[in-house]
């Protein structure tokens, strides 16, 4: 049986020193890597807010509307093609994984907008 990843969301790295570095040299390469991470919080925040400006909680409910009906619909398709048989035509199969994607792209739209709240990219 095989797995489908329907998340997109990545575990965080963390910076760990290595053994053989000296402490001038970690703390130097920690200086860095926070400059990058900086780099890249205020171009987020710079493209995001320019492109987008703000969100409202209204967006967000017509968001999460447009994910829980795709959800819905996905889900009812995968149980009327189920309904009458155990192993549904390829065509039916096809349908299901397009509502499929439907649902995680709003979702991951969702997630991603919110993240974007709560890193600081764009004002709610």
């Amino acid at each position: 049986m095989s797995t489908i990843v329907t998340s997109s969301r990545r575990s965080m790295d963390h910076f760990e020193p290595q053994d053989d570095l000296d402490p001038q040299a970690q703390r130097r390469l920690r200086g860095n890597l926070e400059k990058i991470d900086y780099t890249a919080f205020a171009s987020n925040r710079e493209v995001i807010g320019s492109t987008l400006s703000r969100a409202t909680a209204e967006q967000f409910q017509h968001l999460a509307l447009a994910a829980a009906h795709a959800r819905a619909q996905w889900v009812r398709e995968a149980l009327a093609q189920t309904e009458h048989t155990h192993l549904p035509s390829a065509d039916a199969i096809d349908r299901i994984a397009a509502l499929r994607t439907k649902f995680e792209e709003l979702s991951a739209a969702y997630e991603n907008l919110r993240r974007m709240v709560e890193r600081g990219y764009l004002q709610l």
